[in-house]
């Protein structure tokens, strides 16, 4: 399992078009083959600039998603939105603690 955390950065105005739009799609992407979890969070300070968190059981998972009808209808609604380029990071989870 591995994590993938994408950072964006939103026009002010159309904030609200993003969220609208991920209340929409959030279950599908949580319930596409190998995601195993899913988050949006939202910088506190700067609150143009949210992230989403997701687990994947594999690369090839994470990949299978990228290439995928569903992202690339999510990925054309929300591109158009960002104020900043977007940011990605795929990483090993190493600890948890509860």
């Amino acid at each position: 399992m591995f994590v993938r955390i994408v950072k964006m950065g939103f026009d002010p105005l159309k904030i609200d078009e993003f969220l609208s739009d991920f209340e929409v799609v959030k279950h599908k992407i949580r319930a596409f083959e190998g995601c195993e979890f899913l988050e949006l969070y939202r910088d506190k300070y700067n609150t143009d600039i949210f992230f989403t968190y997701s687990y994947w059981k594999s690369e090839s998972d994470l990949e299978n998603y990228r290439h995928s009808d569903l992202f690339k209808s999510v990925w054309a609604k929300t591109k158009p939105l960002f104020n900043t380029k977007p940011e990605a990071w795929s990483v090993d989870k190493v600890a948890t603690l509860k």
